[in-house]
């Protein structure tokens, strides 16, 4: 197939749907793919902010559920200093538990040069952290459309942001994953289309299983090619926009023909108390990875 220019690539883009602009990253679909499971912090939000656990009792309760790793929501961190994060890092280590990510606070629509500078900063801060967690990975949000702008102004916001601090955040050996949160990121090919205009290998996709709106499986395999890592719900939302019980085995199938090779981070939002239901619903994700992977 003849190769297009970059101009002509663009030129053609803007006549296609915004889903249609971003094609499969080299080297992805149809190889052969790697899951990994993992707990996210996010689950256990209660018990952190009460302080009734700590990280590292997330650790421990990785080891006991035979977990590969952690995703850490930053939320709860008591601080960022060196005497809070270097022992962190060094427990999980001497436990065989992966950091492969951290889950922070972002909004890169922000409608002037100094807010997005000041948001850039605090991304490269959290780059900081990550490498000293030992972490590769950094779950940032688009944000949201201010009501004085359109949707097209403020992705190219979050691409100026995405930009630099993914430059950044490549240098120090960090990907930042995009999640689609809503927002300017409530439909994939919104998702896509910004990813593929960054068009760096360290901004990708954080791929979350419950956060679409509506026809969450047609955009999940949409945004799965682009998934830097995976954040596993256990409701999805139908073609009506009604919720719904996550197919999980379905959502795995997409992943393994994208040729996915990451964690799967189950971060749990249901009423079900986190520290009952979590074990229950690991054991769950861990068989059924053995089962996708051995098809």
């Amino acid at each position: 197939m003849e190769r297009l220019s970059r101009r002509g690539l663009l030129a053609a883009a803007a006549t296609l749907p915004l889903a249609a602009a971003a094609p499969l990253p080299a080297g992805t679909a149809g190889r052969k793919a790697r899951l990994l499971t993992a707990i996210c912090a996010y689950s256990f939000r209660n018990e952190l902010g009460s302080k009734k656990m700590s990280y590292n009792d997330l650790v421990d309760m990785a080891v006991d559920l035979d977990v590969d790793g952690l995703d850490l929501t930053v939320y709860w961190f008591p601080s960022t200093a060196d005497s809070f994060l270097i022992p962190l890092r060094n427990y999980a280590f001497a436990n065989g538990v992966g950091i492969p990510s951290i889950s922070v606070r972002t909004n890169c629509c922000q409608p002037t040069a100094e807010l997005r500078a000041q948001e850039i900063r605090s991304i490269k801060d959290w780059v900081g952290v990550a490498s000293k967690l030992g972490a590769g990975h950094i779950r940032v949000f688009g944000g949201t459309v201010p009501k004085t702008s359109t949707e097209d102004e403020a992705a190219g916001w979050v691409v100026d942001v995405l930009k630099e601090a993914g430059e950044y955040a490549g240098r120090h050996g960090v990907v930042l994953g995009l999640e689609n949160h809503g927002g300017i990121t409530e439909r994939a090919g919104r998702i896509l289309d910004i990813v593929k205009r960054v068009d760096l290998p360290s901004v990708r996709v954080n791929l979350d299983m419950g956060n679409f709106s509506r026809d969450a499986y047609k955009q999940l395999e949409m945004i799965a090619p682009y998934a830097a890592n995976v954040q596993v719900k256990v409701e999805v939302r139908d073609e009506a926009g009604n919720r719904a019980p996550c197919d999980w085995e379905r959502v795995l199938r997409m992943l393994k023909a994208a040729g996915y090779r990451g964690y799967l981070s189950l971060e749990y939002e249901a009423k079900e108390p986190a520290p009952a239901a979590v074990p229950r619903l690991t054991r769950e994700l861990n068989a059924l990875v053995k089962k996708v992977m051995s098809a």
